[in-house]
């Protein structure tokens, strides 16, 4: 077994007028919210995928499929607490992980903290190992447009010992 392994994990949901809005597993007021089969929490999607990843697990698409109504709507904490339970069982946990949101509006950085000691409770790490950052696409692009919202994360997994 490795030591320490790395996974990368991006997401892409478009936004729709009149959905609600989940990021980093905390419900942000705003007038669009992202489409998807779940939640559409990009930010703990990507982290999902980055985390199964890391530990050669697949993605979040084969463990959580949207061909499955059992994750119709499903909150992404609970995907991203069930990935946890698969990194572990495999011999690893958190390191660190380091992510970033890409949208125009709205501005995350009110809302950062928030969301580390949201995902810092359910992966049972401090908030101090998980990095949340956010940028904007200069209005180029379906982010600019705001039609969509992407989020990319790295993942430190670290043997248990």
């Amino acid at each position: 077994m490795q030591p320490f392994r790395i996974g990368f994990g991006i997401d892409f949901h478009q936004l729709k007028v009149g959905r609600d809005l989940w990021i980093g597993g905390i419900k942000i007021e705003h007038p669009k919210g992202a489409i998807g089969h779940s939640d559409a929490d990009v930010l703990l999607h990507a982290i999902c995928d980055a985390m199964l990843g890391a530990a050669c697990l697949g993605d979040i698409g084969f463990h959580f499929p949207d061909t499955d109504n059992t994750f119709k709507n499903i909150d992404s904490k609970i995907l991203l607490a069930k990935s946890n339970e698969l990194i572990t069982q495999a011999g690893y946990q958190i390191g660190n992980i380091d992510s970033t949101i890409c949208l125009e509006v709205p501005k995350i950085k009110p809302h950062a903290l928030k969301m580390q000691k949201v995902i810092a409770e359910i992966l049972n790490v401090s908030e101090n190992v998980i990095s949340i950052k956010a940028t904007t696409s200069e209005r180029m692009g379906f982010v600019g447009r705001e039609e969509g919202i992407v989020a990319y994360a790295t993942v430190l997994l670290m043997a248990i010992k």
